[in-house]
């Protein structure tokens, strides 16, 4: 699936199919009611959600609402107090970060973590070898991914001399070099320019078809949320308030209240 505005606005790109590396028509990412406390207070509290291969799911909230949270407790970086995670009908609820990886989960950070001591190809390198493939293997998938992002000139450039808009670039790329089962990627969008948010927003859109793999993207860039995604989880201190396709999401008066209108009355202020 991909969203009809970001596809009429990011047609395809020639060859890009061939990257398709993992993840099955069946596959599904769900979170049955997962609660999560911190002293007594519920940062997500009871939240259920539903995602399959081949879909860019949103998950959007105000500041503070919970949505890195749910993604920490569903990537096996905190463990959930209450409820369940389920990866393809497994069960994968308390399971570390690195075993889930190992089972196709990858993801991006607010705070870009890369190795600032390496070559931009060499992160993904490293990406690619950690899911067992050899070194030239590894090389080759990272190349193909550079090359399907626009960004092959940067291969050879350390990585600490990547602008900021670019490190967020090659961390995704990063992920995406685990050949993963679902990829989730938080606010990959902050702090980039207009001309940069919008070609994010085609590579997003691409990422299904191309990898083969489901996106749960969370991000406060509406435009980009709005073009990219097929589905969008709203939640507000950590309780859900909707899901549904981008036009019902847009004119929903519980959103409105809880995250459009709140960013409204922010911008007025």
């Amino acid at each position: 699936m991909m969203n009809r505005l970001a596809r009429r606005l990011f047609p395809a790109r020639p060859g890009a199919a061939s990257l398709a590396v993992a993840g099955t028509a069946e596959d599904k990412l769900e979170a049955f009611d997962v609660t999560v406390h911190f002293e007594g207070l519920a940062a997500v509290d009871g939240v259920s959600i539903s995602m399959q291969n081949g879909e860019v799911f949103g998950l959007i909230g105000p500041n503070g609402a919970g949505k890195t949270t749910l993604v920490n407790a569903m990537t096996g970086f905190q463990r959930p107090t209450r409820g369940r995670v389920v990866l393809g009908g497994e069960d994968v609820t308390g399971l570390s970060a690195h075993e889930l990886g190992r089972r196709g989960l990858a993801r991006t950070f607010q705070a870009v973590r890369l190795f600032r001591d390496m070559p931009v190809i060499e992160n993904l390198e490293a990406a690619a070898v950690g899911t067992g493939l050899g070194r030239r293997e590894a090389a080759r998938r990272a190349s193909r991914i550079l090359a399907w992002m626009k960004f092959a000139h940067r291969a050879d450039d350390w990585a600490d001399t990547l602008p900021y808009g670019d490190e967020r670039r090659v961390g995704i790329g990063r992920a995406l070099a685990m050949a993963p089962r679902f990829v989730l990627l938080d606010e990959p969008a902050a702090g980039l320019s207009d001309a940069e948010c919008d070609e994010l927003m085609g590579l997003i859109a691409e990422i299904p078809r191309v990898f083969g793999c489901g996106v749960l993207l969370i991000e406060h860039n509406m435009r980009v949320i709005m073009g990219a995604c097929d589905r969008i989880h709203v939640i507000e201190s950590g309780r859900t308030v909707a899901e549904g396709s981008p036009e019902e999401i847009q004119v929903n008066p519980d959103v409105l209240r809880a995250y459009l209108g709140t960013k409204s009355a922010d911008a007025g202020s």
